[in-house]
């Protein structure tokens, strides 16, 4: 009985006597049973998170047209330069639904599709009168008309550049948009006003490029 209790004691003694575990070992205990997500990746707020980078969509960019002289020239129907001699105003009547103006030229010089020395008519809606495109009596101009539409109406070739003023020496003026356009044109190039047979020349030969 003695032994057996001698031995129970003994055991007792030993189990009381063995080293706790240190805190170290049970907080690395710990990170072992711990999902590694919850204690590798640092805390969202510790570290700044960087936005995502707009998209910015992307388009196709198409250089405008060119408009210069053979394009102007092929596009007219009526190319001719003369003196305003009347403008009237004509309200929407039957078998006319738009209001227009009347302008007649006194032709001078014919390029085409006019006679020299006749009286020439046209018809401009008055939307591009009051956008501008106006003439005023005794006005001398070099126009490129298009063709008539089947209402009967025309305009300048591509609005200002299809116009331009002519000065008492017979002289056909260029503005900037002109001057920008003709500045590789071999006869125009580099000037501000050419004679109208010069222009007209140009003209001819602009009409047959291709």
């Amino acid at each position: 009985m003695f032994g057996r209790s001698g031995r129970c004691l003994l055991a007792l003694s030993l189990l009381m006597s063995a080293p706790l575990p240190s805190s170290g070992q049970t907080h690395s205990a710990n990170l072992r049973d711990t999902p590694p997500t919850a204690w590798q990746l640092p805390h969202i707020g510790e570290f700044p998170i960087p936005e995502p980078a707009p998209v910015v969509p992307r388009f196709p960019v198409r250089p405008p047209a060119r408009v210069g002289l053979p394009q102007i020239a092929r596009a007219a129907g009526m190319i001719f330069s003369g003196r305003v001699t009347a403008i009237e105003r004509r309200p929407a009547a039957r078998g006319q639904a738009l209001e227009t103006i009347a302008v007649t030229f006194r032709v001078e010089d014919a390029i085409r599709g006019a006679t020299p020395g006749e009286n020439l008519t046209i018809s401009q809606w008055i939307g591009l009168w009051s956008g501008g495109q106006r003439y005023r009596v005794g006005q001398r101009v070099l126009v490129f008309l298009y063709p008539p539409s089947k209402l009967g109406l025309t305009s300048s070739v591509a609005g200002p550049m299809g116009r331009f003023d002519i000065d008492s020496w017979g002289r056909v003026l260029f503005t900037a948009q002109h001057l920008s356009a003709f500045q590789q044109d071999p006869v125009l190039g580099g000037k501000s006003r050419v004679r109208l047979s010069d222009f007209a020349l140009a003209v001819r030969r602009a009409s047959e490029e291709e």
